[in-house]
């Protein structure tokens, strides 16, 4: 989830907490929770006018019978404050960029200096260039130093052409850029872009305009010469989410200049409060079209009212997160990964590139602000350092395809070489290998379905218990006594025999099963003879 709302979803979730454990919810349940709720909304420096208004609605809807009969009161609650927040967002207004039927489509950029419309500009054209367009961006900010170069670098960056007759104003004097040359006419190189935006086959055009600190007359006229000159299908309004409470008067100034047609929020991973992007759709009727959530070319996404009320809501943003999986990930590839997975063939190679598949979704920390519940995470979150992926990736770099593809045959010595060679240690080596060989055993059990489980010899049904048997057979034989009572009965009454001296040489007449055995005779020399059961029984087997 965004920063900007981190604050505004820790206030709503501990307003929600006390209606969870009530089974009906009294009117001073809900004063109590509304009363939080607009403390809420003013600390995220929303707009006074948009907290009465939502409040009062909220209060209305609660204290009303979809409440009172609802089974679960307070999940009701935070449903009705859900549907509001995606009314003041700008449900039903949902739309997206409107194209011209004949191309060039015509996109004017218009905000205060520092809003990030430059940064922007990049981005939307990266994401129109993704989406199978072909844009040009206009550097028609004459006046600020150096935004004709960034517009440039970011360009280049975004792979998108820009189009810059004017050099504009430069921080630094050179041969190139003279003081006299360093300004020109925007409207002139914004009517002009149009042209070469047709000759070239551009098919749409996104103008960067100039900004001023503070909203003021030269600012709007010169946005409104750039407007009646090249007539923008599109008008965006760039406001920076860390504005505040100055976001509404800075929206309707606009507004009233310039009629911009959509906005625009950047800098939402800038702030905890972010009221400004529930405050200008709610007064100004716009609809909020994007939002700029980091600092790099995709960290920039479509704007959804429901989406955005959801993740304030700490519900999460599964959708969303679905969609960029689906745009990201090959089919083929997790088929063949899955494959591998099931074979026990996986290597590092195959992990390495899920890993990259992965990373094309954007940072890890936006991922996982789109699950439902991170919220109470949210200190174990921020401290995710997103390094360790490309430490990772380091070390796996530096091994040899063959250790890649067998991770076995990794030894002490290739280890010390790997964590050279990727500037980490051997323990982090270590760890690396140890956690994906748990990885990948537990993946390989999973794919194996109802396969037995390897190391369950010892259990009964498995096998491997046949020497406890063994042992218990001869432990029966030694202990001399029968389980059937009619043997056990002859036992003792040949054991009473031998202690009353009916056998003189005291020694044992053989086998516990055997019938007693009479008196022995003496032989020629005064002993007693051994009978042959028991000379066979000792001597008879060698």
């Amino acid at each position: 989830m965004p920063t900007a709302f981190s604050s505004l979803t820790d206030r709503l979730s501990n307003a929600f907490k006390h209606l969870r454990s009530k089974g009906k919810l009294s009117q001073a349940d809900i004063d109590g929770t509304i009363r939080e709720i607009r403390r809420a909304l003013l600390d995220a420096d929303v707009a006074l006018e948009v907290v009465r208004s939502f409040t009062a609605r909220i209060r209305e809807r609660a204290l009303g019978t979809e409440v009172s009969e609802a089974l679960n009161p307070a999940q009701q609650v935070v449903s009705i404050v859900n549907e509001e927040l995606t009314q003041i967002l700008g449900a039903g207004v949902d739309r997206p960029l409107n194209f011209a039927k004949n191309p060039p489509t015509i996109i004017m950029l218009a905000g205060l200096q520092g809003a990030g419309k430059t940064t922007l500009a990049g981005k939307l054209g990266y994401w129109l260039k993704d989406s199978g367009h072909t844009p040009l961006l206009v550097a028609a900010d004459l006046q600020r130093p150096n935004a004709v170069t960034q517009l440039q670098v970011v360009g280049e960056r975004a792979g998108v052409p820009v189009y810059a007759p004017e050099p504009g104003v430069s921080s630094e004097v050179s041969d190139v850029v003279t003081p006299g040359a360093s300004t020109g006419d925007p409207v002139k190189v914004a009517r002009d872009s149009i042209e070469v935006a047709k000759q070239k086959l551009y098919d749409t055009v996104i103008i960067d305009t100039a900004g001023r600190l503070g909203v003021d007359e030269e600012l709007m006229t010169q946005a409104r010469n750039i407007r009646d000159a090249v007539n923008p299908n599109e008008v965006l309004f760039v406001i920076d989410a860390m504005i505040g409470q100055d976001a509404v008067q800075t929206a309707e100034a606009f507004n009233k200049g310039v009629d911009f047609t959509g906005v625009v929020l950047s800098k939402l991973d800038g702030d905890a409060r972010g009221g400004a992007a529930l405050s200008v759709a709610s007064v100004t009727k716009k609809p909020i079209l994007f939002a700029s959530t980091g600092e790099g070319l995709k960290d920039f996404e479509v704007f959804h009212p429901d989406r955005m009320a959801s993740r304030i809501l700490d519900m999460g943003d599964i959708l969303t997160l679905i969609e960029q999986a689906q745009k990201q990930f090959d089919e083929e590839e997790a088929k063949k990964a899955a494959e591998k997975l099931s074979e026990g063939s996986f290597g590092l190679d195959d992990f390495m590139q899920q890993l990259q598949q992965v990373r094309k979704l954007g940072s890890m920390k936006s991922l996982l602000g789109m699950i439902p519940g991170m919220a109470q995470h949210r200190e174990a979150l921020e401290q995710f350092d997103e390094k360790e992926v490309d430490r990772t990736e380091a070390i796996i770099n530096s091994m040899t395809p063959e250790e890649r593809r067998e991770p076995k045959i990794i030894d002490g010595s290739r280890r010390a070489r790997i964590a050279y060679g990727s500037g980490q240690t051997v323990s982090a080596v270590n760890g690396l290998l140890q956690r994906f060989e748990q990885a990948a055993k537990m993946m390989k059990r999973m794919s194996n379905g109802s396969r037995s489980m390897p190391g369950l010899g010892g259990f009964p049904g498995a096998g491997g218990g046949s020497k406890k048997k063994g042992k218990g057979k001869n432990k029966k034989k030694r202990s001399g006594k029968s389980g059937n009572p009619m043997k056990r009965a002859q036992e003792e009454q040949a054991l009473r025999d031998r202690l009353s001296g009916k056998s003189s040489s005291g020694s044992s007449s053989g086998s516990a099963f055997e019938k007693p055995k009479p008196e022995p005779e003496l032989g020629a020399d005064g002993l007693p003879t051994l009978p042959p059961s028991l000379t066979g029984g000792l001597f008879g087997r060698g």
